[in-house]
């Protein structure tokens, strides 16, 4: 099955997971942990990527970031590949030493940021690298240290996390330390990092709830949030998309589907240009319409040279169908 692409903008709000190939360490020793965060802090400074939270483990790395102007892919790269290196050289060993898809999630920030921040921050207490929450308040290898203010990296955004918390700095401190601590009775939860409907509905109470109520809700596994806050990711992302490729490359695509749906209805490319109105063509048509124009982004005068009609026809057949 192939790979799904990434959805990133500037200011999107991502749960990133990076992991070890195979299930391997990235880090063995402090002076490891220490440039694997240096490099982190370094590249986000770059890129202008803002780091709300983060967990370093053995094999793994959680981060809740916000994408910057240059991208989410642009940072990772800058950031892990000359941490591999590095680390490569210090071990003298050689290949891969990540996964080689990082895991990135899209996230409604409304309702899942205080969640996350506290579900990332206590990595370090579920995988036992700490006995308690007074030991992972000062633990160095993980965000949580620096918004309590024992641990300081100017890189991280602290105020901005903190804001969700208080108005002023000791309110929020305090708040969140209660929040956090809260959190570990919930263990672990599979509805931040899971996939498809469970995370797209936030949980499996969520799913459940739905009983047999057969309604079609949108899911997707790279998004965290309802199915309205999905739906909107997606069309955003495939604008995005539908403005980067080149406009002959569009047409090229346009005559291409024509042709396939042509031969699969059983309808003449000439009997489409032409004026016939029976059925089959008069809705194969109006579905060519729909997809030229919503799916590959072909501007409404091309769209209408591509199926022989007219401009005004196009606009008039896509506005019957919005009000469908």
């Amino acid at each position: 099955m192939p790979r799904q692409a990434r959805l990133d903008a500037p200011g999107t709000l991502h749960h990133v997971i990076v992991r070890g190939i195979e299930k391997r360490a990235i880090v063995n020793s402090d002076e490891d942990r220490e440039e694997f965060v240096s490099r982190m802090g370094k590249a986000a400074l770059a890129t202008g990527i803002a780091v709300y939270a983060w967990a370093l483990l053995p094999n793994h790395a959680h981060m809740l970031v916000r994408s910057g102007s240059v991208g989410l892919p642009t940072f990772m790269m800058k950031w892990l590949t000359g941490y591999a290196i590095w680390y490569n050289r210090r071990h003298r060993r050689h290949g891969h030493l990540f996964q080689n898809r990082y895991k990135s999630i899209v996230c409604d920030e409304d309702t899942y940021f205080r969640e996350l921040v506290r579900y990332i921050h206590l990595n370090p207490l579920r995988a036992n690298l700490v006995q308690s929450m007074e030991q992972l308040d000062r633990y160095p290898w993980c965000g949580h240290a620096v918004l309590l203010g024992n641990a300081e990296h100017q890189w991280q955004a602290r105020r901005y996390v903190l804001s969700w918390y208080g108005r002023s700095v000791t309110q929020a401190v305090k708040a969140y330390r209660t929040f956090v601590d809260q959190g570990i009775a919930l263990g672990r939860r599979s509805d931040l990092v899971g996939g498809g409907l469970i995370r797209s509905l936030g949980g499996w109470s969520q799913v459940r709830s739905l009983g047999g109520y057969r309604a079609k809700v949108l899911a997707d596994e790279r998004i965290l949030g309802s199915g309205e806050f999905v739906e909107r990711v997606i069309e955003e992302a495939e604008e995005r998309i539908k403005s980067q490729i080149p406009m002959d490359r569009r047409i090229l695509q346009a005559r291409q589907y024509i042709e396939k749906r042509c031969a699969e209805s059983k309808v003449s490319i000439e009997e489409l240009r032409g004026s016939g109105r029976r059925g089959p063509v008069s809705h194969l048509r109006s579905e060519l319409t729909r997809h030229l124009a919503g799916k590959i982004g072909l501007p409404l005068a091309e769209v209408a040279r591509q199926l022989g009609v007219t401009t005004s026809g196009i606009s008039r057949a896509l506005k019957r169908a919005s009000k469908r």
